[in-house]
């Protein structure tokens, strides 16, 4: 017998990975979560049958997220993570001795407490001294901040379910108003392949530029999600992506990395004709 996970990409195409054996079902308060054990990707997590990482390309994800800002905003000292449960994210900003908290705010107590247990090279720096953990809803804690955070990162779900609130402009203007006034902003913005997909990107950049002054995507590769073709927003008070970067900076950290560099930072921000279209940079 073949166990087989399946992910329905669109009704017309499924992406699937061969399951050595499922290590955890569970349903919470909020989602289903799973965690499987493949030969190709090594652990997974799904949640509510939606791939959210594998350990073999989830490093991918977590280096994009977290060193672009940091290397356009190499000062940064607090920061506030929202969603992340996995602790990925987390796991990336500990690498910069010179940030000195990081607040992150998990709807789900109870995927933190699975990927620890089940996760370890994602979740391993959960109890670094810096991190402040709270298990709450990310709209109504970023609405009573104003003028706190030097960057704000969303790793969220996709825009529907528990991480549907994290994708309104009401919600990036109370990120708008807890950054402080050179503050970025970056979030999980979806795929620009698929239509679906596409709409959700379309519609959370929109929003972004109505909030902020500089508002943009950038691109990444990842195998496992949809299409394989993944994008961040990333928006700022103050600072370009590009002009504002400090490579010399950042390279004299020293920092060890599997797939940012940059280089790649530069290029990240070079966006195919039909992306450009998507949200209006023609």
């Amino acid at each position: 017998m073949e166990l087989w996970y399946t992910e329905e990409h669109t009704k017309n195409v499924r992406f699937s990975i061969k399951v050595d054996k499922q290590l955890v079902t569970k349903k919470s308060k909020f989602q289903r979560i799973d965690i499987f054990e493949s030969k190709e990707f090594g652990r997974f997590l799904t949640l509510d049958g939606f791939m959210m990482l594998t350990e073999k390309d989830e490093f991918i994800y977590h280096e994009m997220i977290v060193h672009i800002p940091m290397a356009v905003k190499n000062d940064a000292k607090k920061i506030l993570v929202i969603g992340a449960g996995d602790g990925g994210t987390v796991r990336e900003l500990v690498k910069y001795d010179s940030i000195e908290r990081i607040d992150m705010v998990e709807i789900d107590k109870e995927v933190v407490d699975i990927c620890r247990e089940y996760l370890p090279k994602t979740a391993c720096k959960l109890d670094d001294p810096r991190v402040n953990l709270y298990y709450e809803d990310g709209l109504k804690f970023v609405r009573s901040k104003t003028n706190e955070y030097d960057i704000v990162i969303v790793d969220s779900t996709d825009p529907f379910g528990p991480g549907e609130d994290l994708f309104t402009r009401e919600f990036y203007g109370n990120c708008y108003n807890a950054l402080k006034e050179d503050g970025i902003l970056v979030n999980q913005h979806e795929s620009p392949y698929y239509e679906a997909d596409a709409e959700a990107t379309q519609r959370a950049n929109k929003q972004l530029k109505a909030v902020f002054p500089i508002a943009t995507v950038y691109q990444l590769h990842i195998p496992t999600y949809p299409s394989g073709h993944w994008l961040f927003g990333f928006a700022s008070k103050k600072y370009h992506p590009v002009n504002d970067l400090k490579a010399d900076e950042w390279n004299k950290l020293g920092l060890e990395t599997k797939y940012y560099n940059t280089e790649l930072h530069k290029g990240a921000f070079a966006l195919p004709n039909y992306v450009k279209k998507l949200i209006g940079q023609e």
